[in-house]
Formats: C-alpha cells, sequence, structure tokens
C-alpha cells in the first residue's frame, strides 16, 4: 500500500511540474469559449441537463481533459467556473492513478455545486475527488435522476480515445477568481 501511495505522489509531482506549462499556455479566452460548446454538447446530448445547469449554486466546465496511462496514469485540464450564468473563475484539474489501464483519450467534465459551502470548498482549493466519488457518462435522460453526493454531482462526455482501465488514483482541483 505505501508503495502505491508512493507512485501515486510521484505521477502527481510529474504532472505538477510538467503540466503548468502545457496548460498554461493555453489561451483563457480559448478555454471560456470551449467551456461554452462544452456545455451546448452537455444539453445536446442530455436536454435535462440543461435543469442542472439553471439550478445549481454554481458549476466548473472542463471542456478538454487529456487522460492516458500505462499502469500509472495521470490527466489534466483546464475549465472555467460559472455561478448564476457568469463566469467567476477558471480551474485546473490534475488527476493521478495507479493500476490496470493502458491507452489514452480525450473527455469533458462538468461539476455541478449544489450549495454555497460545496463552492466554497472548491474555491479554496480544499476541494479533491478520490475513488469514492464516480462520474456519471452522459447520455440521454441520465440527469434526471441525478443525485448530489457532499455537495457536487459530476458528469463526463467522452471525446475520442481508447482507455482501458480498472485503477485508483484522485482527482486535484486548483481554482483561480476571475
Amino acid at each position: 500500500m505505501k508503495s502505491i501511495k508512493l507512485m501515486m505522489a510521484a505521477t502527481a509531482i510529474s504532472l505538477s511540474v510538467l503540466q503548468p506549462g502545457v496548460l498554461h499556455a493555453q489561451d483563457k479566452d480559448k478555454i471560456m469559449q470551449d467551456s461554452k460548446e462544452a456545455r451546448t454538447s452537455f444539453v445536446k446530448t442530455d436536454p435535462s441537463m440543461q435543469q442542472l445547469f439553471s439550478k445549481s449554486h454554481a458549476y466548473v466546465i472542463f471542456p478538454n481533459i487529456g487522460k492516458g496511462g500505462l499502469v500509472v496514469g495521470g490527466a489534466g485540464g483546464n475549465g472555467t467556473v460559472y455561478q448564476n450564468g457568469k463566469a467567476i473563475g477558471t480551474a485546473n484539474m490534475v488527476q493521478a492513478t495507479i493500476g490496470a489501464q493502458a491507452g489514452g483519450q480525450a473527455y469533458r467534465e462538468v461539476i455541478f455545486f449544489e450549495n454555497k459551502e460545496a463552492l466554497d470548498r472548491f474555491k479554496d482549493n480544499k476541494f479533491e475527488f478520490s475513488g469514492q466519488v464516480s462520474a456519471v457518462a452522459v447520455k440521454s435522460g441520465v440527469s434526471d435522476n441525478a443525485k448530489y453526493r457532499e455537495g457536487v454531482s459530476v458528469f463526463t462526455e467522452e471525446k475520442g480515445g481508447l482507455m482501458a482501465e480498472a485503477s485508483v488514483g484522485g482527482q486535484k482541483f486548483t481554482y483561480k477568481a476571475l
């Protein structure tokens, strides 16, 4: 177990050292435009998601997350945080995993915040996902029965690639106000 934690820590450190240059090189205006397009795609795939976008306290959209791995894996992407339909900040997501995995994929992710407390945890950079939180793959009607867990509800939409995975890990988020 200790060696798994060490491998995950090494992966996370590697990603945190390597990714900032790549991720910060992305243009903020492009990320915001891609976030709007991702929202449109989520609602097109499942029209009932419009209710979540309208009624959640806030949400963050990561329009382009790249993921890859071979035993040890990682993912990362940038997104836009919205409250009351207005962009209030940007966010960065870094993920580290270990386990049976091979391949690469690209996907979108949206995290809905049920209340101010959940959003505040995110804004204070005290927000991370572990193996206990799972995202729901978007398809028509899936958000009708969406439930918040610990103040959040997470959805993903695959964009492309091929990844076989049975791994454990976590996602860490960093928020920056506009």
